[in-house]
């Protein structure tokens, strides 16, 4: 069996690369999609002070917890022929996977970011205000004064997105050749009782998440020693 893991491994076995591929692709493109709506948000409950604004955070904080399966049922429901979008035609695409793993990033990656410039914030709070910066303006100081220890917010997204499976598999159909991924391959090779290709992309996906908390880790350890513990 171990063989044949290590066969369509090394050998290149396009199928397998193929579906490597559309997960790397579809959770890049959804960690993207997150940060562009995530980082601002973040930092802006940071810093702007507002009625409501502990509801706010506290309802950002629930939806880390967010089954993925009812953000797919969700976006299966926007995307269907009587759904509201469905005239775009997207459900069962690659388009719609990318929608739904970026409605379970933005949460995680905007909470991280409104933690770390919350700090940054009450370090160099009184100093920007004397300043007489604008909202926007504190709001891209921040984020370039935490851009480092950010780069940690990004990959916690990556890892959120390509070990997901409930959301791609509704939204996605993992239709072979298209939209099926890592994990809904994973899910239905071993079903089938093919395990050397469910033990492949399982090697494949550990690999990436091992690598991206170890990319993280370091970051961190890299913008503590440099620029302190706040960056």
């Amino acid at each position: 069996m171990f063989s044949q893991v290590w066969h369509l491994l090394a050998a290149g076995d396009a199928a397998t690369w193929h579906i490597v591929g559309v997960s790397l692709r579809v959770s890049g493109a959804s960690v993207l999609l997150g940060l562009l709506l995530g980082l601002p948000l973040g930092a802006w409950l940071a810093v702007h002070a507002f009625t409501g604004r502990g509801v706010v955070v506290a309802l950002l904080n629930s939806l880390l917890g967010l089954p993925s399966v009812i953000v797919g049922l969700l976006v299966y429901l926007l995307l269907s022929r009587s759904g509201p979008l469905g005239e775009l035609g997207l459900l069962f695409s690659v388009p719609a996977m990318v929608l739904a793993q970026t409605i379970l990033t933005t949460p995680l990656i905007a909470a991280v970011t409104r933690q770390i410039v919350a700090e940054s914030w009450r370090l160099h709070g009184d100093t920007l205000r004397s300043l007489r910066l604008g909202a926007l303006q504190r709001v891209r100081w921040l984020l370039w004064d935490c851009r480092h220890a950010l780069v940690v917010a990004a990959l916690a997204g990556f890892g959120r997105a390509v070990s997901e499976v409930g959301a791609v598999m509704i939204a996605g159909g993992n239709i072979e050749g298209y939209t099926r991924t890592m994990t809904t391959a994973i899910a239905l090779e071993t079903s089938k009782g093919d395990l050397p290709l469910a033990l492949a992309l399982g090697a494949v996906l550990m690999t990436l998440v091992l690598g991206v908390n170890a990319a993280a880790a370091l970051l961190r350890q890299y913008a503590a020693a440099r620029y302190g513990e706040g960056a």
